[in-house]
């Protein structure tokens, strides 16, 4: 990844700050990717590629806590977002980052999917609570 790219996207998760949601999980990170992929997995959605920043990093002689993002979805529930705004692409498919934090915690990290909804103005409700309701009950699920 550019460093380009990659400031563009500190940018845009600093911007979105607020709307992120912190879980603590009771297992290892590649523990909780794992679990939250076979999840995915079951309901009939699509693991699209799972990112291991830790080897990343490594990958360039530098060091850093375990983080993996899994990125995920339904393409049809997400086409319809994007064919109603297709800024919305910038948040789609959804992603979970999975992290040890500073005290060794595993936490998985991830955006309100209501935030779509202000920030691209999207008025397909029925959409954007089923996808923010089967956000956090795959969440709740792999992290107890």
């Amino acid at each position: 990844m550019s460093k380009k790219l990659f400031l563009i996207l500190i940018c845009l998760v600093s911007l979105n700050a607020n709307d992120i949601n912190i879980i603590q999980s009771k297992y290892s990170v590649s523990e909780t990717t794992q679990k939250i992929k076979e999840i995915v997995i079951s309901k009939g959605f699509e693991v699209f590629t799972i990112i291991d920043h830790k080897q990343n990093a490594k990958n360039v002689n530098m060091e850093m806590a375990e983080a993996k993002v899994i990125l995920f979805g339904n393409p049809k529930a997400g086409t319809k977002l994007m064919q109603e705004n297709i800024l919305s692409a910038l948040d789609l498919p959804l992603r979970v980052l999975i992290f040890k934090d500073s005290t060794a915690n595993v936490k998985v990290a991830f955006r309100d999917v209501s935030a779509l909804k202000v920030d691209f103005k999207l008025s397909n409700k029925e959409e954007l609570e089923a996808m923010d309701k089967g956000l956090s009950a795959i969440i709740a699920k792999a992290t107890n």
